[in-house]
């Protein structure tokens, strides 16, 4: 069996930053999808998802991190595409996301300092500055930008989210190991 060894890296102190993190909330739209939204002529919402942000969140439930999504909309796409990836944590319809985050910590028995969140606009603020470690996708609002300690290089709906997913594989160690497993 050969060495791996990785292409991806972060700085080290973001890697500091992500460690210990055991619980991840995440925003839908503009994170998760695009932020478009696309409706069809009888008046559904359609989502886009991208599949390499799914992939990342079940390795993250492979290793023990929990991805939670607190989101302010509803839809039977967002509820179908979030029970194929077996996220169990999450909030629909929650325009103040800071009680729902809080609700899921005393579920988990797990701080704020285990925490992180990735928003995309005004509503995710609050809570990006409770956790321990706050990410925002490319397209990100300005003001979210400014108080996120990791920026994405792509937008959300295009494999931001699993951006996020592999600093936490990083930080916690378990990345080489994933990865190894799929190398022959």
């Amino acid at each position: 069996m050969s060495s791996i060894i990785p292409a991806l890296n972060f700085a080290p102190e973001l890697l500091l930053k992500a460690q210990g993190i055991r619980v991840v909330f995440f925003d839908v739209d503009g994170v998760l999808t695009d932020g478009g939204l696309h409706f069809t002529e009888a008046g559904e919402t359609i989502k886009r998802f991208h599949t390499l942000d799914g992939h990342g969140l079940k390795l993250l439930q492979r290793v023990g991190i929990v991805p939670a999504v607190i989101t302010g909309r509803d839809s039977k796409p967002l509820r179908l595409r979030l029970a194929a990836l077996g996220i169990d944590h999450v909030h629909y319809g929650t325009e103040d996301k800071q009680p729902a985050a809080r609700q899921t910590l005393n579920d988990l028995g797990l701080e704020w300092s285990q925490a992180a969140a990735m928003g995309d606009d005004w509503p995710d603020l609050a809570l990006m500055r409770s956790c321990a470690l706050a990410c925002a996708p490319l397209n990100a609002h300005c003001e979210v930008k400014a108080v996120a300690h990791y920026v994405t290089g792509v937008g959300g709906g295009y494999g931001a989210v699993r951006e996020v997913c592999d600093l936490l594989l990083i930080a916690s160690g378990h990345y080489v190991s994933l990865l190894a497993e799929t190398v022959p």
